[in-house]
């Protein structure tokens, strides 16, 4: 049976919608003949005693501060232009949050003294809930709303004195946001529940509860999902900490303690913990082989081909650090010496080496860095073939390696090692059980929408489209909730060709995809309050840092910009034209570019500046502390490199209508400047910045020259099908719960 795919964005669960209406409509109508409580009155019984009249205010003051968040003082908290989040957080938050203060005062205790430090306790608590939100970054509407529910609850339950019965059945992180409300003894409760069930919520706070006995639970669990932290704490010089540890009986937290004592290098030994505490190696065998480069990293490519378990994140975190900094990075530095030279690094190590190092340095290595290490990996790998290959990696990140085949026009070479019959297996399980994993764990999917982005063979192209729609079947029979949406979404993206993103086939795109434009930023969304529009540029101090930054000021030469040179950074305006304000900092030399950067940025909150567009001119080593800056009114990103899923979904967590600019290698000057003239002229002259107009433009400014090549590396907006994708996934996800 043929599923159609069209129409299923909009109607996905729609049949949930009136089941939930009706259920709450039997809870107004319960509601209506239920007798007001105490808890239910929205008015003071009496004012505000004086004693706590401060406290109240300061909960008042926290919530304004809410309020101003997006800009307004309106009473209505406006979260990146989304009605229901907007609406959740304004009840939460402004009204909720206001009727909870007048319970609070309106709950009868007859002992003065008892009553005053309560109901103190509960408005220290609740701008305590403020003042979180107020300074989180990375906030989720839904937590806020269910901690705010929470406490309502809790402070229900201390009333009536069934706050344990409560603690109970709500072993939660909402009962754990809001421990300040528990006594010691439901407090220690709650924290050897959760430490049973997930130690990771805990182990950050052990300082709090280091000498309680639920610490030793904690510590146990902690060990054997994330060692790491574990480990931080073993070298910890706070006495109650290190007593918990030396004090604990569970035979690996015993071993973590041992490492980190006996090891020389206990921070590189710690990747072998599971060999170590199993007794397959000495500590002073990790030792000897973390002194050597290319021994630590075969070994990290063994953990990782034998699947260990234990410190997994550890081993993937190293093998990312060393296959960049050991080995992308000197190829890419040496980028313009012999191919002898230049390859050196990776020529006496195994083709399951060389793979890994290109699938961990997928954020930052050059076109020809690639190139040239594919071309080891697959005279190293005979006489395997691409198959065999794979299966020998048991088919680890090989959605990824295909991915960058694809996007270093690899791919066919790599496929033509296959038989007919194996390269459609490999390329039908390429797409396949895209629904595996939790709800939110979209880096294959990703993976297979960057891949067809460049995918150059039409037939390849035309079996993807049709084994999407296989799997989109596959997932309705199996009624798999995240397969229809992970299918129906690619097949979308899959319409047509990579070549032909016109604005008309983008404007379908978009509403077939429920987003707003992508082949567009409309001027109005880029400006602030002023009518201007802020850019801000991160340049960091190493050398090409400083060249990017002069560079990037040949920008801004002539009487249309104004520029004003501080300690810190510079700040550059436009005198004609729609008013464009750009603040950069200095490349001083590091650390002092992080000190430039943290003191622009202090500037910039302390005087409400927002920035809409983000310029990243650095590594991609440097990328986190440029992402770090992003928030919901930023529009438009550029990259210095493509970055990979993990980069992308930071990016649209913290801007999640960000549309982005980027490269499938560091960003080259050359190439940059152009683009960033053009993105200004557009802001300068109050237009719509159009990607598809502004792309043909410069395509025809790069043709025949040798920056053409470069430019071709670069991914506009509404080609960027991996960013298109998360955007879309999550905006579906929202719609329909």
């Amino acid at each position: 049976m043929k599923i159609a795919i069209s129409g299923l964005l909009l109607a996905l669960l729609i049949p949930c919608a009136g089941v939930w209406a009706q259920k709450h409509k039997d809870k107004d109508d319960k509601k209506k003949n239920k007798e007001l409580s105490i808890y239910d009155v929205d008015t003071l019984i009496n004012p505000v005693p004086m004693q706590r009249s401060l406290f109240f205010d300061k909960v008042k003051k926290q919530q304004r501060r809410a309020d101003a968040s997006d800009g307004k003082v309106d009473n209505y908290i406006n979260y990146n232009n989304d009605p229901e989040a907007s609406r959740v957080l304004t009840t939460s938050l402004l009204t909720d949050v206001s009727r909870i203060q007048i319970m609070i005062e309106n709950l009868p205790i007859e002992d003065k003294f008892v009553e005053n430090q309560t109901k103190l306790g509960y408005h220290r608590s609740l701008e305590n809930i403020l003042v979180q939100f107020n300074n989180d970054r990375k906030f989720e509407v839904s937590y806020y709303r269910k901690l705010v529910n929470n406490f309502r609850q809790m402070v229900i339950a201390k009333y009536e004195g069934t706050l344990s019965t409560f603690v109970k059945n709500n072993v939660n992180i909402y009962s754990l946001g809001n421990s300040q409300l528990l006594n010691d003894v439901d407090k220690e409760f709650l924290c050897e529940e959760i430490g049973k069930q997930d130690p990771t919520l805990l182990i950050k706070k052990l300082s709090e509860f280091a000498n309680k006995p639920c610490a030793d639970i904690v510590l146990a669990g902690a060990a054997r999902v994330v060692p790491d932290e574990v480990f931080n704490y073993a070298s910890s010089t706070n006495i109650p900490i290190r007593n918990a540890l030396e004090r604990n009986k569970d035979p690996l937290v015993k071993t973590i303690v041992r490492i980190s004592k006996e090891s020389k290098s206990p921070l590189k030994a710690k990747i072998f913990l599971n060999d170590i505490h199993n007794g397959k190696m000495t500590i002073a065998e990790a030792d000897r082989i973390t002194a050597n480069q290319d021994s630590f990293f075969k070994n990290l490519v063994r953990l990782r081909m034998e699947k260990q378990e234990l410190g997994n994140t550890s081993i993937n975190s190293e093998l990312e650090y060393r296959a960049l900094r050991d080995y992308v990075r000197v190829m890419d530095e040496l980028h313009e010496k012999p191919e002898a030279v230049r390859f050196k690094c990776i020529e006496n190590l195994s083709p399951e080496a060389i793979y890994y190092i290109i699938v961990y340095g997928q954020d930052e290595i050059y076109t020809s860095s690639f190139t040239g290490a594919f071309k080891r990996l697959m005279e190293k790998m005979k006489p395997l073939k691409g198959d065999e290959f794979l299966e020998k990696l048991n088919y680890d990140k090989f959605r990824t390696f295909i991915r960058m085949s694809a996007g270093f026009s690899r791919l066919d070479q790599f496929l033509a090692t296959f038989t007919e019959e194996k390269k459609k297996t490999l390329m039908k399980d390429f797409v396949a059980n895209l629904d595996k994993g939790k709800e939110d764990d979209l880096e294959d999917a990703v993976d297979v929408a960057d891949a067809f982005g460049s995918i150059e063979d039409t037939a390849l192209a035309s079996f993807l489209r049709q084994e999407v729609k296989e799997n989109y079947e596959k997932s309705y029979e199996r009624k798999s909730r995240k397969g229809l949406k992970v299918y129906a979404l690619l097949s979308t993206l899959f319409e047509g060709t990579k070549d032909s993103v016109t604005n008309e086939v983008a404007a379908e795109r978009s509403k077939k995809l429920n987003l707003p434009p992508i082949n567009f930023v409309p001027y109005a969304n880029l400006t602030d309050d002023s009518q201007a529009v802020v850019e801000q540029f991160f340049f960091y101090g190493d050398e090409d840092g400083k060249m990017s930054y002069n560079s990037f000021l040949t920008n801004f030469k002539g009487p249309k910009w104004k520029i004003n040179t501080s300690k810190y950074w510079v700040t550059i305006t436009s005198t004609s034209g729609k008013p464009v304000v750009v603040y950069a900092n200095l490349p001083l030399s590091e650390p002092e570019d992080e000190e430039a950067q943290n003191a622009l940025n202090k500037y910039m909150d302390d005087n409400g500046i927002h920035a809409s567009v983000i310029v990243h001119r650095g590594h991609s080593y440097h990328l986190p502390t440029t992402l770090e800056r992003l928030t919901n009114r930023t529009k438009v990103v550029v990259l210095g490199s493509c970055g990979g899923y993990h980069n992308l979904s930071t990016i649209l967590t913290n801007s999640p209508d960000a549309q982005i600019i980027s490269t499938k290698q560091t960003g080259a000057m050359a190439v940059n400047e152009p683009i960033l003239r053009a993105l200004n002229d557009n802001l300068s002259e109050g237009t719509d910045v159009n990607w598809v107009n502004m792309w043909k433009r410069l395509g025809g400014e790069f043709k025949g020259k040798t920056t053409e090549a470069t430019f071709k590396d670069y991914v506009p907006p509404h080609k960027n099908l991996g960013a298109i994708f998360i955007k879309a996934y999550r905006r579906l996800d929202a719609d329909n719960g």
